[in-house]
């Protein structure tokens, strides 16, 4: 939440080439040893979950523990599928979002990981309409303010979406004004010649939070962990909650018959007036990877196969 975390994390990248994970436990006694926290934020369709799995493998090429804990909106495991991820180091929330409803939840699975993963780091994937600010709001209550160390903000903002002006304003504006880091992600998508263009939009909403400019999640993993919190037996007094209000977003699911064609698939996007879509399908053609984020639509054949539970299950979700 203190943009020096990032400053910090920045300068002892650049110096030390990042700190190492042995050099952390042998310096800070066991009782005291407190495990930063990353808030991964982002509207609808902003490449969250590709830059995940770049942390991921990062961090296990590492030697790295992370928990992370996914709040996507209706996306039914398909982000578990996408990430290849399982097992006691990774919790999915549903059925609404950490910043609100599911705060309590959020809680219960920190402190259940921390005693169960004994993680290096903790990863909160929020979900597309979460605010980052009230989700970080959680680690000054209890249990978590006894092993929470440093927190940061992270927010991804697909830079196709500020090119064509669309959704920049509520929810998108809330979560970028949030932000202890800015990634401007997705700028494959914008004519190179107008990516000064597009942050300066960016900039005209956010002016002071740091901007790192990525492509299909490359970003360098050292500015995404802050620094550990030493030798603080607690963590100090909590913030000033912020007004709290949600647009309203509605989720369904639509299910394909196998055998579909591709350009079915996308006729029947393009009128639902969505705002994102996503799932597996199999069309005349194979198993494909369903996406769509505004008025952008990819068909394409996974990395991995996905899960039969998942196949012919597409989650739409438009504005209420």
């Amino acid at each position: 939440m203190v943009r020096s975390f990032l400053h910090d994390a920045a300068r002892r990248s650049m110096q030390q080439g990042g700190r190492r994970l042995g050099e952390t436990r042998a310096s800070e006694p066991e009782k005291s040893r407190r495990v930063p926290a990353l808030v991964l934020s982002g509207f609808l369709g902003s490449g969250k979950t590709t830059i995940v799995r770049r942390l991921l493998t990062d961090a296990q090429a590492r030697g790295i523990r992370v928990a992370l804990i996914s709040n996507e909106l209706g996306e039914l495991g398909i982000d578990r599928a996408l990430l290849g991820q399982g097992g006691e180091s990774y919790v999915e929330l549903e059925g609404g979002c950490v910043c609100c409803e599911l705060s309590d939840d959020l809680l219960e699975t920190l402190d259940k990981l921390h005693r169960e993963v004994d993680p290096d780091r903790f990863v909160i994937e929020t979900s597309g309409v979460a605010l980052p600010y009230d989700t970080q709001l959680n680690f000054w209550r209890e249990p978590a303010c006894d092993f929470i160390g440093d927190d940061m903000a992270v927010v991804v903002v697909n830079a196709d979406q500020i090119h064509e002006g669309r959704d920049l304003e509520g929810t998108f504006e809330d979560q970028v004004q949030s932000a202890d880091l800015l990634i401007l992600h997705k700028l494959d998508l914008v004519p190179e010649k107008e990516w000064d263009e597009v942050e300066t939009r960016l900039r005209e909403i956010e002016p002071e939070a740091p901007c790192v400019r990525a492509v299909r999640g490359e970003i360098d993993p050292d500015l995404l962990f802050p620094p550990d919190a030493g030798e603080l037996e607690r963590r100090g007094a909590a913030p000033e909650p912020q007004p709290h209000s949600h647009e309203h977003f509605a989720t369904n699911e639509w299910n394909p018959e196998p055998g579909i064609g591709v350009a079915e698939i996308e006729a029947k996007l393009r009128g639902e007036d969505l705002l994102r879509a996503k799932g597996f399908v199999e069309t005349d053609d194979g198993t494909r990877l369903v996406q769509l984020v505004g008025r952008r639509i990819e068909i394409t054949e996974p990395d991995e196969p996905p899960p039969a539970a998942l196949l012919g299950r597409i989650v739409m979700i438009r504005r209420a």
